[in-house]
């Protein structure tokens, strides 16, 4: 059987046509005409033989067909992006300074770090996993060229890169976990201040009126699974790498708040080399969006 080479520059234009919602805004965002880009798109379903897009109101749909293409075409163009750069940039050579949230130390960073050295051998980089105002502080101050970290809004809207939503954790094992009305204050378990994700949850449960304790304090996140896994303490995180003994609370059944979605961002220093740093971001991005849901990806 003769295989079919799928057209990259097709690819391109159906990502980004779902991503924009709609073929006319991807031709502004590819340069390109309307029809240029509708004619891409019929050329990768002829490629593949099926249907991928349908209408749906003023936007786009994707049937099962698109649903399955577009992760294939995610990480095809991601390999292309890393192939490109690397071959372009072979003299690339110094070292750079990464800080990381420790939520994705265990994840992205092995990633990271193995693609990194494999497509600019003659740089160095140095690795950093550390909590979201230790990063800060490192960035502004100049001892990390870059930094991935959980976004407090003060990050401008180009340097965010994903949203995770915020959920309640418990004990996977806790059959009864807190719920509002038993007459107790909630048992909270938390990172040790400053702690953004602290503070929102305690912001929370003031703006609901309900009554908190801080049940458990901890300096890393590892302390702070262990201590929601025993049941000594409610935590607020995202659902991301979320241990086994761990689960996502229901908020209507446990009488908790509703939360809103958490930023990622992606902050470089003023100093520094930043052809290596917007090297190094370009494989950030990919194992991000690899490794996240797809509706958790901010597009650019």
């Amino acid at each position: 059987m003769r295989l079919t080479n799928l057209d990259m520059d097709a690819l391109r234009s159906f990502v980004t046509g779902i991503d924009a919602g709609s073929f006319a805004k991807a031709a502004d965002r590819l340069g390109r005409s309307t029809s240029a880009v509708s004619a891409q798109l019929k050329k990768l379903e002829d490629q593949v033989g099926a249907e991928l897009v349908r209408r749906s109101g003023r936007g786009l749909a994707l049937t099962d067909s698109g649903d399955l293409m577009l992760s294939y075409a995610r990480r095809l163009l991601n390999l292309n992006d890393e192939a490109i750069s690397a071959v372009r940039s072979p003299d690339l050579e110094g070292w750079i300074r990464l800080g990381i949230q420790e939520d994705f130390g265990e994840t992205v960073l092995p990633q990271v770090l193995g693609r990194f050295a494999r497509a600019h051998p003659r740089v160095r980089i140095e690795g950093r996993i550390a909590r979201n105002s230790e990063l800060r502080d490192k960035i502004a101050s100049g001892h990390l060229d870059l930094a991935l970290l959980w976004d407090d809004d003060s990050a401008a809207p180009a340097e965010r890169i994903a949203s995770l939503p915020l959920c309640w954790l418990g004990a996977a094992s806790e059959e009864q976990a807190w719920k509002a009305g038993a007459g107790e204050a909630l048992p909270l378990a938390a990172m040790e201040a400053p702690c953004l994700l602290r503070s929102l949850a305690c912001a929370q449960l003031d703006r609901q009126g309900i009554a908190w304790r801080i049940a458990f304090v901890s300096p890393s996140l590892g302390g702070l699974w262990a201590a929601t896994a025993a049941g000594l303490g409610i935590a607020l995180r995202t659902p991301f790498a979320l241990p086994p003994a761990v689960r996502v609370l229901e908020p209507t059944a446990h009488g908790l708040p509703l939360l809103p979605s958490l930023g990622l961002s992606l902050l470089q220093s003023k100093t520094g080399d930043h052809a290596i740093s917007a090297h190094l971001a370009i494989i950030i991005r990919q194992a991000l969006t690899e490794t996240l849901p797809e509706d958790w990806i901010t597009t650019t």
